[in-house]
């Protein structure tokens, strides 16, 4: 027996869900969200990698859908930066990324390489994502209502034993800097990495096979940094669109900066949430704060998501012209 494992937890915790507050509706999503996607790019497109001359690195979580039962909470670090080799400009980066929904777990584990280029006053970068995409179901921990008009106690298609299993995954992604603006485009999951896993009564019988499907998702992501003339103020608008072929949603984020000290602004997710966040950098640190309150029929039963990031960013050394430098004592 074959069984699609996530559609079908998904399916159960939806009518769950719609029980509690009422019609809602809701599609699954593959890859987490997040309001501050401006400062973790690389998790959604790996030619974001190296975009500065900065050692960069981004931690933190979300959790979504305060005051409702195992609601999603994520957990993401990032890391990446620029080097050169034969006299060419590579990025690199690394993207750690587990979420928790209910008794699903996910784990993603992405390496980065990117190749640049100079191009119509910018810099484009072309690259790949190879890594691991891990999956677990604690299965033993299943507890299915009984007695009511929505389902029943027991589901041939939700396993009562833990499961677990790993699959490739790979990611490809374009990236374009220039002065002014920043965009790219990207794919990750490019090959829908399914697992499979297997579970077997006593005996070796009424054997069945579940499979964790993940779909392959295009993004599309755009900025700017806009001086306002005469002012230490910029702004500092962005743009997210995704799609999984399923699914297409997109969010717009208004920003301004203050000082390249202290950002704030607010931003609107298509049919889910809005949101308010600031941000601020000091000497290399940084500590970002994102509230999103839901515009559907789930704040009936939750108060809003929380997200949290922080990270530091070290200065190198790319150029060619200091590299033998040294000092000389004269004696007078």
């Amino acid at each position: 027996m074959r069984l699609s494992l996530r559609q079908h937890i998904l399916t159960v915790a939806t009518v769950l869900l719609m029980g509690a507050i009422g019609t809602y509706k809701s599609e699954a999503q593959t890859d987490a969200q997040f309001s501050q996607y401006y400062e973790v790019p690389t998790y959604y497109n790996p030619a974001a990698v190296g975009q500065t001359d900065l050692l960069k690195i981004r931690g933190g979580m979300k959790l979504q859908w305060v005051g409702i039962d195992n609601a999603p909470q994520t957990f993401l670090v990032t890391g990446d930066m620029p080097f050169k080799l034969f006299g060419k400009r590579f990025g690199t980066g690394l993207v750690l990324n587990q979420e928790s929904i209910g008794l699903y777990k996910t784990l993603n584990l992405n390496a980065q390489i990117g190749y640049k280029f100079k191009k119509w006053g910018g810099e484009f970068t072309a690259a790949l994502g190879i890594g691991m995409y891990d999956q677990s179901f604690k299965g033993s921990e299943v507890k299915l209502p009984d007695g009511d008009d929505y389902h029943q106690g027991s589901d041939d298609g939700i396993p009562t034993q833990d499961l677990h299993g790993t699959a490739l995954d790979l990611s490809v992604g374009l990236w374009y800097k220039h002065p002014k603006f920043w965009a790219g485009v990207s794919s990750t999951h490019l090959t829908s990495p399914t697992v499979s896993l297997k579970t077997e009564s006593e005996g070796g019988q009424d054997e069945k096979l579940y499979e964790f499907k993940t779909n392959r998702t295009l993004y599309f992501m755009a900025g700017g940094n806009i001086p306002i003339k005469n002012t230490l103020f910029e702004l500092m608008p962005s743009v997210m669109v995704k799609s999984d072929f399923t699914f297409t949603t997109g969010e717009i984020t208004a920003r301004a900066r203050y000082k390249k000290f202290i950002n704030f602004g607010i931003g609107y997710r298509y049919d889910d949430s809005v949101y308010a966040t600031v941000g601020v950098e000091l000497k290399g640190f940084y500590v970002g704060y994102t509230y999103d309150y839901p515009t559907s029929a789930i704040a009936k039963a939750s108060s809003g998501s929380h997200e949290v990031f922080v990270g530091y960013s070290l200065k190198l050394n790319l150029g060619d012209k200091n590299k033998n430098r040294h000092k000389a004592i004269r004696i007078m």
